[in-house]
């Protein structure tokens, strides 16, 4: 049985440790860990039976007896901790995505689990279709993701400090930017992990646009996905219900974080197109 320690315990982590819990991932919660220990231990209280361990800070986590670090904190807890976890010969489960848009990020991750010989799982999160993507990477010329979110969605994000537009006052559908998924995911990166696994999965950050639309009308998060090039073209559109506990998190990416963690803790015989995430290099 795997032996899984988490970083995070927000809507996603929370999600993962009560599927384990009711044994509907076939693992061993061991350890978890978040910078607001009253968010650790209001998680532990919740798991009768797993009963983790609360370490008392990250290091620990990573060194703790366990086979796989599953990492649903934030793009800079990814970047403060991944070499860490990897380094300590431990898997590694993505869901801050939208860090590996970072070039320096990406390159030290994927060179270090090459060199320590671990796997990196990344999710499909809140967004399907990307196995179309991957098999026609070489042949793309042209993709284009279109984000619509209700504008409490997007609260927070860093796009609203630069910006005259306030959340509060947006009464129609506007759209906040266009441009490419590099710049995307610091501008709103509490929401825009589906624009960073699919420009992983295509042709990369800087080629791939990136529409934020608020749209004050939708009780939806919506993604619209437009891809051309010398093989054709597909477009295909996913309407997600947001989490229960978190308007920012899709209810598909928590279903999908807990769907591939299965996959890497189960024995079973799964297709090509559905392997525990991917682990995508550019």
């Amino acid at each position: 049985m795997k032996r899984v320690g988490l970083l995070g315990c927000g809507t996603i982590g929370s999600a993962i440790a009560l599927a384990i819990e009711s044994r509907s991932i076939h693992a061993e919660l061991t350890h978890i860990y978040d910078a607001s220990r009253a968010a650790a231990e209001s998680l532990a209280s919740r798991l009768p039976e797993s009963r983790p361990e609360i370490t008392s800070n990250p290091n620990l986590l990573f060194t703790s007896r366990t086979d796989i670090i599953v990492e649903a904190a934030a793009q800079q807890a990814l970047r403060d901790s991944a070499l860490a976890v990897i380094q300590n010969r431990k898997d590694l489960m993505i869901m801050s995505v939208g860090a590996l848009l970072d070039d320096s990020i990406h390159d030290v991750i994927f060179e270090a689990a090459r060199e320590f010989g671990t796997r990196i799982i990344i999710p499909s999160g809140a967004i399907a279709g990307l196995d179309g993507i991957r098999a026609v990477r070489a042949k793309l010329e042209r993709v284009t993701l279109t984000t619509t979110k209700h504008p409490d969605s997007l609260r927070g994000a860093p796009f609203f400090d630069k910006s005259d537009v306030t959340p509060d006052g947006i009464t129609s559908p506007t759209v906040l930017y266009e441009g490419p998924a590099v710049d995307a995911v610091s501008l709103f990166p509490a929401n825009v992990n589906v624009a960073a696994a699919l420009s992983l999965a295509g042709i990369g950050g800087s080629r791939t646009t990136v529409r934020m639309v608020a749209d004050p009308n939708t009780d939806k998060n919506t993604h619209r996905v437009e891809a051309s090039g010398t093989f054709g073209g597909m477009t295909f559109e996913i309407e997600n219900v947001p989490s229960p506990t978190n308007p920012k998190t899709s209810w598909l990416a928590v279903l999908s974080a807990v769907e591939a963690l299965g996959g890497y803790c189960s024995d079973d015989v799964r297709s090509s197109s559905n392997r525990n995430g991917a682990a995508y290099n550019r």
